[in-house]
C-alpha cells in the first residue's frame, strides 16, 4: 500500500518531506521518498497534499489499569498493602477493552507507556503497548522499566495507613534498601554459577529479580518526581546504584533545567493541562516544558490519563507550545522523543523505513496539535483502526 501526494513529517534525520510518498508492508513502512510513486494501484491513498506523520505516543498513562467510568472495580493501579512492589507488573492489569483505547485511536495516539501508579516507592514494571488489540501481550512493545515514585503520594498512602512511608526519606530508604538487596542477590547468584561447589543459591526473591534488569541496565528506572528537591534525589539515588533514570512529571524541572541537562536525564512532562490538585503541584507552570527544552532536556510530554484522558495529549502539547516550547519540538516529544526514553526507537517513534506502520494522516491546513483536529486516516502495525474520507 502506498499513500501519496502527502506533507511528510518523518520525525527522523529526513526531516520534512514537502511532497512524498510512503509505502507499507507486511505492517512495516518499507519505503519512504520525496515526489511521486513511480506507480499507483486502486488500493493506494491519495493524500490530497495532507499531513502525514507518525502515530502519537503517551510515555506516562494508567490507561486500562484505571478503567474508565469505574471505581475499584475497574482500578489496578496500585497494590498499596506493601509500600515496595517491584515484583508487580502493569500488563496484568490491563483490561484492552477499555474504551479509552478506542479513544486514543480516534486521537492518532498508536502507542502508550502502561504505569503502575505512584502510591508505592516501587510500583513495578512499565509495558509498553500498541493502542488496538484484543489481547495485551499481542500489543506489546517492550517492558520500559521500572516505577519508582518520590514526594507526597507514598507519604499520604502509607500516613493514612499508619505504616512506612511517612517521610521522603523513608521513601528514599526503601527504595535504597530494595536496590542494595537486588545488587547483593546478583552477587550471591553470580558467586553460584561461577562455583557451585562451593557456593549455594541465594532464597528465589521475586522482588530482587525483577530489579535485575535495572541493575544491568537494561531497563530504566522511571522516578515519579513533581517537586524540585524530590527531582534531585532521584539523581542521587540513580548515581548510587547507576540507573540508567527518566523523570516522571518534573512539575518543578523549570527550576533546576540546567541540572537535569548536566544530568542527561529525560523527562516526561505532564500532566500540562490540569490544576494545581496538590501541594506538590504548587509550582506548576505551563513554561516548564519550553525552559526543560531550551536547557538541552530530552523532552516528551504525557497526560498521565485517567488525570487528563489520552484524547487530549496533543491538545497538551499545544499548551506547552503556549507557554514557549518550539512547535516541532512539541511534535517530537509526542513521536521520536517518547520512543527514544522509552527505549522503543527501534520500532516507533519516526516514519522510517523498517518502523512499524504506525502512521496519522491529517487534512491539509489542519494543525495536528489544535483542538478541533481530528486524523482522516489512524493505521496500526499497518492496519487502518480509522479512516474518513479525503476532501
Amino acid at each position: 500500500m502506498k499513500i501519496f501526494n502527502a506533507e511528510i513529517y518523518t520525525m527522523d534525520a529526513d526531516g520534512v518531506i514537502e511532497n512524498g510518498w510512503i509505502e507499507l508492508e507486511d505492517g512495516r513502512i518499507k519505503a519512504v521518498a520525496s515526489g511521486a510513486p513511480d506507480t499507483v494501484s486502486a488500493g493506494d491513498i491519495d493524500a490530497e497534499g495532507g499531513l502525514l506523520l507518525p502515530g502519537f505516543i503517551d510515555a506516562h498513562t494508567h490507561l486500562g489499569i484505571i478503567e474508565d467510568g469505574l471505581d475499584t472495580e475497574g482500578d489496578d493501579c496500585n497494590e498499596s498493602t506493601d509500600p515496595f512492589t517491584p515484583q508487580m507488573r502493569a500488563i496484568d492489569g490491563i483490561n484492552p477493552f477499555d474504551r479509552c483505547f478506542e479513544e486514543a485511536r480516534m486521537r492518532g495516539i498508536t502507542a502508550a507507556a502502561v504505569c503502575p501508579g505512584s502510591a508505592n516507592a516501587c510500583g513495578g514494571e512499565i509495558c509498553v503497548i500498541k493502542t488496538a488489540g484484543r489481547r495485551v501481550d499481542d500489543m506489546l512493545i517492550e517492558t520500559a522499566g521500572m516505577k519508582f515514585a518520590l514526594g507526597e503520594n507514598p507519604k499520604r498512602v502509607y500516613n493514612d495507613k499508619d505504616e512506612t512511608p511517612v517521610t521522603r526519606m523513608a521513601t528514599a530508604a526503601l527504595i535504597r534498601e530494595g536496590l542494595y538487596k537486588a545488587r547483593r542477590y546478583a552477587h550471591d547468584m553470580d558467586s553460584y554459577y561461577s562455583d557451585n561447589e562451593n557456593y549455594d543459591p541465594p532464597e528465589y526473591d521475586a522482588k530482587c529479580e525483577a530489579l535485575l534488569p535495572l541493575l544491568d541496565r537494561k531497563h530504566k528506572a522511571f522516578f515519579h518526581c513533581h517537586r524540585a528537591d524530590d527531582i534531585c534525589t532521584a539523581m542521587r539515588l540513580a548515581k548510587e546504584f547507576s540507573l540508567d533514570t527518566v523523570i516522571i512529571h518534573g512539575t518543578e524541572g523549570y527550576k533546576i533545567a540546567d541540572i537535569i541537562a548536566e544530568e542527561e536525564l529525560p523527562v516526561i512532562c505532564g500532566p500540562v493541562i490540569c490544576d494545581r490538585c496538590k501541594p506538590e503541584m504548587r509550582g506548576l507552570e505551563l513554561k516548564n516544558a519550553a525552559v526543560l527544552a531550551e536547557n538541552g532536556v530530552k523532552l516528551a510530554i504525557c497526560t498521565d490519563h485517567t488525570v487528563i484522558p489520552i484524547q487530549y495529549l496533543p491538545l497538551s502539547a499545544q499548551a506547552a507550545v503556549k507557554g514557549g516550547l518550539d512547535r516541532m519540538t512539541a511534535l517530537r516529544s509526542l513521536t521520536i522523543a517518547p520512543a527514544e526514553i522509552l527505549g522503543a526507537e527501534e520500532n516507533i517513534g519516526s516514519l522510517t523505513p523498517g518502523k512499524d506502520a504506525d502512521i496519522q494522516l491529517y487534512r491539509k491546513g489542519d494543525d495536528p496539535l489544535g483542538l478541533m483536529a481530528e486524523p482522516l486516516l489512524v493505521m496500526i502495525n499497518g492496519k487502518i483502526v480509522r479512516q474518513e474520507e479525503i476532501v
